[in-house]
């Protein structure tokens, strides 16, 4: 399920007909779901005025295709709940919410703030573990906690270290969905053995590759499943640290770059991200034509 770009026009404007296109195009490449304004889409730097536009249009193309996840990060609860309102209204299946960025909170801060969205939220919750982004990374206890509120289903644990995801992954195994499985051999074997359940992220750059190293998977392909994680691996290892943060410039650029290179509405990146000078475009274009994607 990749957390898609947001398109902007070189005035920073949203730019509706290539979000259309590229709707169509994550539609067409067999997604299992989309989450708009998350990390990847630059939700920070859209008022809510613009989020709603864009729910809306990600509502209108795909509500009914594919499950649809709003991301719905903010300082403070109340603008998580304004936002999952706006995401109800265009008919989204869920939220996505990391601690409160910059803050950095206590763990009974951390909690008190998902408690609030619990007590209100108009759709289900994925607790979003993302250290890069907030400075904290959030324990298994306190997972565990937040997995037993009523609308938390899922979590997505984007933290850095192995040994914590897996922890946490078998801990809560069946009661809530985790994701942040890698795609690798290892990651294949999670989904074997364990029944891990899925990856949010990589911006669906790679179109059908991404999917279908789960289908190939749940198909008992193997073979066809680990073809399709070196594909994904070979722009992690080249674009991306192990913590998820970008090897040179940012990674909303770095996506939106790769899709442009391959003839789609990645758009520009909006200030405060920079699009990617021209030494370090030069390194997605290599990465895409050896892998015969350009």
């Amino acid at each position: 399920m990749p957390a898609i770009t947001t398109p902007f026009d070189a005035r920073g404007d949203l730019d509706v007909v290539g979000l259309r296109v590229l709707l169509e195009w994550l539609a067409e490449e067999g997604m299992h779901g989309v989450i708009a304004a998350g990390t990847t889409g630059e939700w920070f730097s859209m008022d809510a005025e613009e989020k709603a536009k864009l729910f809306a249009i990600v509502g209108e193309v795909l509500k009914g295709v594919m499950p649809l996840i709003a991301g719905c990060n903010a300082f403070t609860a109340e603008e998580v709940l304004s936002n999952a309102a706006t995401a109800a209204d265009n008919g989204f299946d869920g939220i996505l919410v990391t601690p409160p960025p910059y803050v950095r909170p206590c763990e009974r801060e951390v909690v008190a703030f998902y408690e609030d969205i619990d007590r209100r939220t108009p759709l289900p919750i994925c607790v979003y573990n993302w250290p890069p982004g907030t400075n904290v990374d959030l324990s298994g206890n306190t997972l565990r906690h937040l997995a037993g509120l009523d609308h938390v289903v899922a979590i997505k644990n984007s933290t850095g270290d192995r040994e914590h995801f897996l922890e946490v992954m078998r801990s809560l195994n069946g009661l809530v969905r985790i994701f942040g499985i890698p795609m690798t051999r290892a990651g294949a074997e999670l989904v074997l053995n364990e029944e891990a359940d899925g990856t949010m992220g990589a911006g669906g750059v790679l179109g059908r590759t991404q999917p279908d190293f789960y289908n190939a998977l749940w198909a008992g392909d193997l073979q066809r499943g680990l073809e399709a994680a070196s594909v994904d691996e070979r722009i992690m290892s080249d674009w991306f640290r192990p913590d998820y943060t970008a090897r040179f410039g940012s990674a909303q650029a770095v996506f939106k770059t790769a899709l442009n290179l391959q003839n789609l509405p990645g758009g520009f990146p909006r200030r405060p991200i920079l699009p990617l000078s021209d030494q370090d475009t030069a390194k997605v274009r290599t990465t895409l034509e050896e892998l015969g994607r350009i």
